[in-house]
């Protein structure tokens, strides 16, 4: 009998639980045993043989002392809804439409120094002498200013209430006082924290991984003060929640400039990630990161003092960590730990260079509620079929890359009315367990080409598009990199400084996807000329240019998609309406093209060549044109889904020269394998909800065929 395998898997322990803890524990082959927030480990457990988990977020959870200093708490900058003028003066009350739980006005001189009153109709900033701050109102008082212009206020706000700490206050309708988080730019708080960092290591010798949840600034999440509206701005890769009167005067120290509201406000459009990043934002993005390494540090430092390892949730107060800039490895962080709902979300996890462990925290999370608000741990809920859900997803993933743990969160004692989730997780640790380590005997097979993601983040966003799959489901690129998660292909991410440099001599096709202007297209990056010779000289070559939704998009030239000679189709936002148009006649590709692809209005054929493979009416909606050596191909979307992940595969080796009928691809659509040389082991996954048939042609074994249950896994010598 094969001794089940065990280790790599990290549950979540509970106090009062002790022998649920334990006997899951056993279950699912846990090595380590993790405290989350709201529960605590007792003695029982910590003495039980597992290694410990514990999870501390530095800048919350110290309320006396945030008491004692309430200027040293975490900032933003906000800015007010506008306001029409209806007399040459106009008052403007500042908390109005914020969650006065979350904020609180900071009305010291050295922050209202940094406020700004913009006419929004005109454009101008009001002149400092044309407005005035009431204390006791909590307004802002206008004077001379233009009847039926509007007005907004950018102001300068403490965050009372942190905001992870606030979710799951209201997620779980718990009933204590409101964590606050402080803010370690200040020496004060430095020290602080080292003194009480190195207290609670001497307190914890049970402990052998502190769990750093994050470290310093929050991904952004501003509320609202009406219910209708409560999450004004979401932002998993923003920055606004690092600002702060002494952060400025610092940076201005260090760059020679004043960085100001608007730059944050950007016109209430805020610096949201999706939009090309100007130059102000990348100084200031690096500014953070140089002081979250510095400090850092000398957490982490004291971590390894103690014999205990560091780890880091990328995840919540993650701002400042950036894992893909080239400088993680400076922290000296023992582990990365990802929470997960997708493919790429996996693959963002498992692609960070300079730590030693990256492990995956898995979804359904153990609450009552999942983040949707939807039930999970309660009635109506149903978490095995979540947790079969994510796992189909993620799995894929891990297919293609590797990591060396999972694990769940939250309050254990939600499973015991569920035992056939206890089953499922156990099903997921065995099956994990198998996938690590035939990672660790050699990497899987690949297929050519190698694809490059053109972004104007590059390799700084890699798998990344400022949220989780659920909160950007409309966007192309979103969905183009989930069914790329787990695609037999190498993906790396491109910046355009990259293309300028000269396109690496292995990617054979790009992918650029989003709406003109935004970060994922490229907006104005794409008015360098360079740019474009690089790309249209390496099609005519040979290589191949996938562009989707507004692909090279940048008004104010003579095309609005900047590679339309490449593509063979272009977009006109009206200003063509008298041009005559190019019939469009649409022919069967000889593949299955992705299905649901959106009308994009005033797509056309710039010159009559391009292959037309789906259109709606007169206009394209899939296309291919031959340019040089190379083509070009055209999507006026992208959805993910188990069929169209087939059909984008099918797609790319058609445009790249080659047949989908290549070893180690199934012949199902529903199915995905992954073939692993130096163990001879192949792996078949049905990412359907119902029983499929799969056939494989293997180089050895010629074509093997099997039978899976739905969302099963069946591994095979071959």
């Amino acid at each position: 009998m094969v001794q089940k395998k065990t280790g790599g898997f990290t549950l979540p322990g509970e106090s009062g639980y002790e022998a649920l803890t334990l006997e899951l524990a056993k279950k699912w082959g846990a090595d380590v045993i993790r405290d989350s927030d709201g529960t605590a480990l007792s003695d029982e457990i910590l003495n039980a043989g597992y290694d410990i988990y514990s999870t501390i977020c530095i800048i919350r959870d110290h309320n006396d002392w945030a008491k004692q200093n309430p200027d040293k708490l975490q900032q933003t900058f906000l800015m007010t809804q506008p306001v029409v003028a209806e007399a040459d003066s106009l008052t403007i009350p500042l908390m109005k439409d914020f969650f006065a739980d979350q904020f609180a006005v900071n009305e010291s001189p050295e922050s209202i120094a940094y406020w700004q009153v913009f006419d929004r109709t005109s454009g101008a900033e009001l002149p400092r002498s044309q407005w005035t701050y009431d204390s006791a109102s909590q307004c802002v008082a206008l004077t001379g200013v233009t009847k039926w212009h509007a007005y907004t206020v950018n102001f300068m706000a403490f965050r009372i209430w942190e905001e992870i700490s606030m979710y799951n206050h209201t997620t779980n309708n718990w009933n204590k006082e409101h964590l606050m988080q402080i803010d370690p730019i200040h020496t004060e708080t430095q020290e602080y924290m080292l003194n009480w960092l190195d207290e609670w290591c001497v307190n914890h010798p049970a402990t052998n991984v502190i769990r750093f949840t994050s470290m310093f600034y929050n991904f952004v999440w501003i509320w609202g003060s009406d219910e209708n509206n409560r999450h004004l701005f979401t932002d998993w890769a923003s920055y606004d929640f690092t600002v702060s009167p002494r952060a400025l005067e610092l940076f201005a120290e260090k760059y020679g400039y004043r960085i100001t509201s608007e730059d944050f406000i950007n016109k209430g459009k805020l610096r949201v990630t999706h939009a090309v990043p100007d130059q102000r934002k990348l100084d200031w993005m690096a500014f953070i990161n140089d002081f979250v390494i510095e400090f850092g540090k000398k957490l982490i430092d004291i971590a390894h003092k103690y014999n205990k390892l560091a780890y880091v949730f990328y995840d919540d107060s993650w701002v400042g960590i950036e894992p893909y800039n080239g400088r993680f490895a400076e922290f000296g962080f023992d582990g990365i730990i990802k929470c997960v709902f997708s493919g790429f979300e996996a693959r963002l996890g498992s692609g960070v260079e300079g730590v030693a462990t990256h492990e995956l925290r898995l979804h359904p999370y153990l609450f009552p509620v999942g983040l949707g608000g939807l039930p999970t741990f309660m009635e109506g809920g149903n978490p095995t079929l979540d947790a079969k859900n994510f796992w189909n997803s993620i799995r894929r993933a891990l297919l293609r890359a590797p990591v060396d743990r999972i694990g769940l969160g939250g309050y254990l004692h939600l499973v015991e009315p569920y035992p056939d989730f206890c089953d499922y997780i156990e099903k997921i640790a065995d099956e994990f367990r198998e996938i690590r380590d035939l990672h660790q005997s050699g990497k899987p097979y690949s297929l050519t080409p190698k694809i490059g993601v053109l972004t104007a983040w590059g390799k700084l966003r890699s798998w990344i598009c400022s949220g989780h799959y659920h909160e950007n489901p409309e966007l192309d690129l979103i969905n183009i990199m989930e069914s790329l998660s787990g695609l037999p292909f190498e993906v790396e991410f491109l910046s355009f400084e990259d293309i300028k440099a000269g396109i690496p001599s292995d990617v054979g096709v790009i992918i650029n996807a989003g709406t003109a202007g935004s970060a994922w297209s490229g907006g104005e990056l794409w008015n360098d000329a360079a740019v474009v010779e690089a790309i249209t000289g390496w099609v005519h070559g040979g290589g191949v240019f996938l562009g989707v939704n507004e692909p090279s998009a940048a008004p104010g030239q003579d095309t609005l998609f900047r590679m339309a000679q490449v593509l063979g189709v272009d977009r006109d936002t009206g200003e063509r309406i008298s041009h005559g148009k190019w019939p469009v006649e649409a022919v069967q590709p000889g593949f299955t093209l992705p299905a649901g692809l959106k009308v994009r209005e005033g797509v056309y054929l710039t010159n009559g060549k391009a292959k037309v493979w789906a259109a709606a009416g007169k206009t394209p909606t899939a296309s291919v044109h031959d340019f040089g050596k190379g083509k070009g191909v055209y999507l006026s979307s992208y959805t993910h889904s188990v069929a169209n992940t087939r059909a984008l595969l099918e797609l790319i080796l058609a445009a790249a020269g080659q047949s989908a009928e290549q070893l180690y691809l199934t012949d199902n659509a529903y199915a995905e394998c992954a073939y692993y040389p130096d163990s001879n082991t192949l792996i078949l996954i049905n990412n359907s909800d119902s029983e499929q048939t799969i056939t494989v042609r293997t180089e050895k074994s010629g074509a093997v065929t099997e039978t899976l249950a739905a969302f099963d896994t069946k591994i095979l010598r071959v």
